[in-house]
């Protein structure tokens, strides 16, 4: 084979290694975008059905209320990271099947720093997060809390009528609801958060009484 045809493969060669690593490349920027929209996409989705005991949200209280009595059990827990305390107000409610009620969880910041957490939550058994609807809750928006400053943070809920149609959560006596609180480490959300949050937690002034 001469030069000339020797260059002419090499050539060929690099042109098809250029476009299949260009390829490659498209692929992969492709899959990263995917990975990013996938977990909002996956939040939306629990929240609309309830999968994986997500809570549903609503923007309105519940309009119709049953005779039948369920139990509410909370939860609470921390991050390490995270230098709070942090446990319901009540343990344990008793409410009416559609019934609205508001549940209190106290916060305290044992740090000498102002410190902002993100709330998760979900409740069990799965099956009924279909129907255990949020109004508003502080988990919706990260909360900002001063040094050794103690708020109770409020959710509005009620358990949706519907349970009652639904032959695999019908039997269902309680319900619990979970959060875990963690850092969060975003300077710009951590501000919008602190604006947003002097509307909706309840400062409590003496934390003795936090009991």
């Amino acid at each position: 084979m001469t030069d000339s045809g020797r260059n002419k493969r090499q050539d060929d060669r690099q042109r098809s290694n250029a476009r299949l690593a260009s390829g490659l490349l498209v692929l992969v920027a492709a899959m990263v975008g995917l990975s990013f929209a996938a977990v909002p996409l996956y939040r939306i989705f629990c929240q609309a059905t309830g999968y994986a005991g997500t809570t549903k949200r609503a923007e309105a209280p519940s309009a119709t209320v049953t005779e039948r009595d369920i139990s509410v059990r909370f939860d609470a827990s921390m991050s390490s990271d995270l230098d709070w305390s942090f446990k319901p107000v009540k343990r344990k409610i008793t409410l009416k099947i559609g019934e609205n009620r508001l549940a209190f969880f106290r916060a305290e910041n044992l740090s000498d720093e102002k410190l902002t957490g993100s709330a998760t939550f979900n409740v069990t058994p799965e099956i009924a997060g279909s129907y255990f609807v949020k109004v508003q809750c502080f988990c919706f928006t990260e909360q900002t809390l001063q040094p050794h400053q103690v708020v109770d943070m409020p959710v509005s809920f009620y358990i949706d009528p519907e349970i009652m149609n639904d032959p695999d959560a019908n039997r269902i006596e309680e319900i619990t609801l979970s959060y875990t609180f963690f850092r969060s480490t975003d300077p710009e959300k951590s501000e919008a958060a602190a604006v947003n949050q002097r509307s909706q937690p309840r400062t409590i002034e003496n934390a003795g009484s936090s009991g």
